[in-house]
């Protein structure tokens, strides 16, 4: 029998540490204040911006100016997208992009991940979004290792895994939709295949008229009204503006046309001028004819002295494509008879090295400038969207290759991380079935302790090392916190699958909560509590003294652990940040998911907790875990009691009770199914005919009477009377 504690007033020493230590952890915890971190971000990366306009469009997305000229966009994810984190709650970054497509900048500004609100320096996720500097949206980037060559790869944050895919995921898909939305980009970057090849299979006689109707020829029709209105607000209003009778005036109309397809090319050029202008071409280059009449020339006369085409340009992808003089050819004569007459005419050539694609959406973008000073003025830009028709287009199929790639891009992101972890969840699975085969046959394996034994720390062993050091497979009363306020807040499936481990844990415990009760997950399957009861049994070899609170005491502290998950409840229906510090009174976060390397304070504590256990089982597990409390609530609903007892446990035979070492049975001979972690021992001892008691007894009992009855009369022979 172990010798008890002499304390003074137990529980309220408890309760007073208990408030200390969650006082000390709120003041160590403060959630960092920004400021003006969002200017200072635009202003960091683009320098110098003197104009930032006010948010605009679905995704209030803000532009960047400088000299008159827009160098950039900066939005904020939560106005795109909506992806839960592990907490339940978005992660909200900034994101800036310049007008090519390209992430120049993604900070995080706000989120509410626990092990980086405490845990894990801040540091280290904003120098994980810092990476995306450099990325252009419509690339795949993928957090660890990928299948698809064309990936980016980062590497994740270590210990917050999930946290760094839902950054990738925010970054990405945020930046993605809001330069497809500004026309940055095309849409459809999921599956990366081959430009569209131009048929120059197909030919059929056309005229302008059937050009023009089926979209093979686009116009743009600018009145001088409308020339002056974009120039609105601006140095230049006013400058060279129509007078009222002017406004309707044509400004310019505008054609254009891609010549490649034989269609549009030769009916527009003719025989000859067609296969002349062919021949010419390298391949991979394009061929545009613009046209047009009015009072602005498209080709003004830049290009005279610079040999830069400073009026026109094409932009595909957010990439503009300049013309100089060298991509110039002059088109004086054409071919059909129903062409309207034009004041000039003109074929620019889009060289290769632009990876011009035929078959996706571009635009002449025609430049309007006024002059404000002597060298100073003024643009503004007016497009003309065009598209090739489809029957002048042949698409290659995607290969297999980019088939696999589509398919793993389009996948979810708790699909994806599925995936990457189909080795532990496979591990994690045998276990799991290992652990029921033990458990419905615990009566065959209780009744050779020897072999329970080491099943059990075989069992331990596997738990600390696989699920704790490796897999990081820690439940966490934040994970019971969450589920709740997501039943109230709109329950997302996506939120708990997103840590595959975690989830496949959570349902294991839930389900065996209904058959057997916590013990289960409290003593099998918590890393936390199987690092401490190894530690203890290591003690108790090397002969360290055991001490036990009396029952009357420790039973009245089993309510601490009810009283702080009652605690973070209610912080959490104020603040689920604040519950989340909290919550550091687990010290699952120390010892298991950064493995002891953070802040000396978190480690004395955990160290302090498995110091203590050394001398009595699983302190922490009796009477702080909140985590244990909230297993304990629904326990009583279990469905079956499969922990044998006898008439005579409690009164008169108290050796199980005794011999529990975390004190989970009453002096009545009850157990304690909220405070049991089902370690067996006292099945073992039911088990034992030379260990229970009760058992003791009844042999003896049957020894006795087999004595009896095998008991033999001695035989006296009797010599009869002569």
């Amino acid at each position: 029998m172990t010798p008890p504690f002499v304390m003074l007033h137990p529980s309220r020493f408890w309760l007073h540490g208990l408030l200390v230590l969650l006082l000390l952890i709120a003041s160590l915890a403060q959630a960092k204040d920004y400021g003006d971190i969002q200017q200072q971000r635009i202003h960091q990366v683009l320098s110098p911006v003197d104009s930032i306009s006010e948010p605009d469009g679905p995704f209030k997305v803000r532009k960047l100016s400088a000299a008159g000229k827009v160098v950039g966009y900066v939005f904020q994810s939560l106005d795109v997208v909506d992806i839960p984190a592990y907490s339940g709650k978005p992660i909200n970054v900034q994101v800036i992009l310049d007008p090519a497509g390209v992430i120049l900048d993604a900070f995080v500004l706000e989120h509410h991940e626990p092990i980086l609100l405490i845990g894990i320096a801040e540091e280290k996720l904003h120098a994980f979004s810092a990476r995306y500097s450099g990325i252009k949206v419509n690339q795949r980037v993928v957090v660890g290792h990928s299948s698809d060559p064309n990936a980016v790869t980062v590497d994740a944050i270590a210990g917050a895994t999930v946290t760094a895919m839902v950054v990738n995921e925010v970054i990405m898909r945020a930046a993605h939709d809001v330069a497809v939305s500004l026309e940055l980009v095309k849409g459809d970057a999921g599956l990366a295949v081959a430009p569209a090849r131009v048929r120059d299979d197909l030919y059929e006689p056309a005229d302008w008229k059937t050009l023009t109707g089926n979209g093979a020829v686009r116009r743009l029709h600018l009145t001088r009204g409308q020339a002056d209105a974009s120039f609105k607000g601006t140095e230049a209003e006013g400058v060279e503006a129509a007078s009222a009778e002017q406004a309707d005036d044509t400004f310019i109309d505008l054609y254009v046309t891609h010549l490649n397809p034989p269609t549009i090319g030769r009916n527009l050029l003719g025989e000859a001028q067609y296969r002349t202008l062919m021949a010419e071409l390298k391949p991979g280059e394009q061929a545009i004819a613009v046209m047009g009449s009015g009072r602005y020339s498209f080709k003004g006369s830049g290009y005279v002295r610079g040999g830069i085409f400073d009026r026109v340009q094409v932009r595909q992808f957010g990439d503009a494509i300049s013309f100089r003089d060298l991509d110039f050819q002059r088109l004086d004569d054409v071919a059909p008879t129903d062409m309207p007459e034009f004041d000039e005419m003109a074929i620019f050539i889009v060289r290769a090295s632009h990876r011009f694609d035929p078959g996706s959406p571009w635009s002449l973008e025609l430049l309007v400038r006024r002059q404000t000073g002597p060298v100073s003025g003024i643009f503004s830009s007016f497009e003309l969207a065009y598209q090739l028709p489809e029957p002048y287009l042949e698409r290659p199929l995607p290969t297999a290759e980019q088939l696999a790639a589509a398919e793993e891009a389009s996948r979810p992101m708790w699909l994806t991380l599925w995936y990457q972890k189909s080795l532990e969840i496979s591990v994690l699975g045998v276990a799991l079935l290992v652990l029921t085969a033990i458990l419905f046959l615990q009566d065959a394996l209780a009744r050779r302790p020897k072999l329970l034994h080491w099943v059990r720390r075989g069992y331990l062993m596997f738990t600390v090392v696989f699920l704790g050091g490796y897999a990081l497979a820690q439940l966490s009363v934040v994970n019971v916190l969450t589920f709740v306020h997501a039943l109230f807040e709109g329950f997302r499936w996506e939120l708990f699958l997103t840590d595959p481990l975690i989830f496949i844990l959570w349902v294991f415990t839930a389900a065996s909560i209904l058959l057997w009760g916590r013990g289960v997950f409290c003593g099998w399957l918590c890393p936390f509590g199987a690092l401490q009861e190894l530690l203890n049994e290591l003690a108790r070899k090397l002969k360290v003294p055991q001490y036990e609170l009396p029952f009357a005491v420790h039973e009245r502290l089993w309510a601490i652990k009810y009283i702080i998950l009652l605690v973070l409840f209610g912080v959490s229906l104020e603040s689920m940040s604040s519950a989340e510090r909290l919550a550091e009174v687990e010290p699952f976060k120390t010892a298991i998911t950064l493995r002891f390397d953070r802040q000396w304070w978190f480690v004395a504590y955990a160290l302090g907790l498995l110091v203590v256990n050394l001398f009595t089982r699983k302190v922490y597990c009796r009477y702080i875990c909140p985590l244990g409390a909230a297993l304990a609530m629904p326990t009583r609903l279990r469905l079956f009691d499969w922990l044998k007892r006898r008439k005579e446990c409690g009164n008169p035979c108290q050796l199980c009770a005794k011999e529990c070492e975390i004190q989970a049975i009453h002096p009545d001979g009850r157990i304690n199914a909220n405070e049991c972690h089902y370690c067996l021992d006292c099945q073992m001892t039911w088990h034992n005919e030379n260990k229970c008691p009760p058992l003791i007894n009844k042999r003896k009992k049957r020894s006795k009477a087999s004595a009896t009855e095998t008991q033999l009369i001695p035989v006296v022979q009797v010599t009869p009377a002569p």
